[in-house]
Parts: C-alpha cells; structure tokens; sequence
C-alpha cells in the first residue's frame, strides 16, 4: 500500500475517470458513472489503497459497504486491509436475522438491513461508499452499526456532492469520526 495521501495526479485521474450521464436515471439529473474508473485497473488499484489505508489508520476492524456500488468499492478493500467485509442492504435481500433502518427519501422512505451476528461490540466500522449525496442512506447505516452495538470508525466515499448538504445531515451521527471525500463536486 501506498501514503494515505493521494496525490494531485492520482486524484485528477480518477476524476477523468468518472462519466457524467446527463438525464440519468430521469431528466435533470448528471449521473455519476464510476465503471469507466472500474475499468482502469491503475485508478482503481489506487483508489483501493486509498481507502484501505485509511480504514487502517482509523483502526477499522470491519468494513461496511453500501448498496450498491458501495459493494464494489468495499470488498476489494476489506481485502486489501485484511479485514472483513459486512453488507449493507435494502430491506428484505438478506436471509437470516437482521436488524433494519428506514430513512427519508426524497419523495418518501427506504429502509436497509444488515446481518446482526456480522458485527460485534468491540468492532470499529468503516463505512465505505461511491457517493455522499443527502447523506441517508449513510446516516441510517451509522445507526445500524451502533444498533449492532459497534463503533463507527469513519465514513469514506469516492465523491461527495457538495450541493446536497449530505456532510451537514451526517456530522452530529458521526460524533467524532472522520467523514473524508476523495472528490468533492
């Protein structure tokens, strides 16, 4: 792995990496199509030692990813820190026991879910994810962690969508973890 620190260079290459999709998935909206960076085995690999060295250095013991893409950017860096790699779902895509969280949608409610035997009281929980955009879906996996009766070591995402005031719903849920941003539009 490489220093915690990305550089100019490493960052605007991710950057280009990632597509804008205009009127995606409805009209007036520029999606964000990470695939491209996917794709690029160089950004990608950096992308992972990224956020493997920083769940290191927040002590994470375990590894949340977020649906969907979260999946994706989770699992390769639980392996790289050599940690495990818990799931977070919607509601009802889980077998076994769960514990569920509904949140606010823009025009209504979700809720997600995770395995209640899939994390511990002593465990520090890194949330990892795409996008930081409103900020609910993340706000909702933090009460799941602390629901589960972990601790929540921080909340790393590729992107955050500044203009979406998500960092400002998540600050007081976070207490004192760090919530950082590799990009930040």
């Amino acid at each position: 792995m490489t220093s915690t620190s990305i550089t100019d260079a490493t960052r605007e290459l991710l950057l280009s990496r990632i597509r804008d999709v205009p009127d995606y998935p409805k009209p007036g909206v520029l999606f964000k199509d990470i695939t491209p960076l996917l794709a690029d085995p160089v950004a990608f690999s950096a992308l992972t030692d990224f956020f493997a060295e920083l769940c290191v250095r927040h002590g994470a013991t375990k590894i949340v990813g977020l649906e969907a893409r979260g999946f994706i950017l989770a699992a390769p860096v639980a392996v790289r820190a050599g940690l495990g790699f818990v799931p977070v779902r919607k509601a009802g895509k889980l077998p076994g026991a769960t514990l569920g969280q509904a949140y606010e949608l823009e025009y209504g409610t979700a809720e997600i879910e995770i395995h209640a035997e899939d994390l511990a009281a002593d465990d520090r929980v890194m949330v990892i994810d795409d996008v930081l955009a409103t900020g609910g879906t993340a706000e909702a996996s933090l009460e799941l962690i602390r629901r589960a009766g972990a601790q929540v070591a921080g909340v790393s995402v590729l992107m955050e969508l500044g203009f979406l005031a998500g960092r400002a719903r998540l600050e007081a849920g976070l207490r004192d973890a760090p919530l950082e941003a590799l990009i930040t539009l």
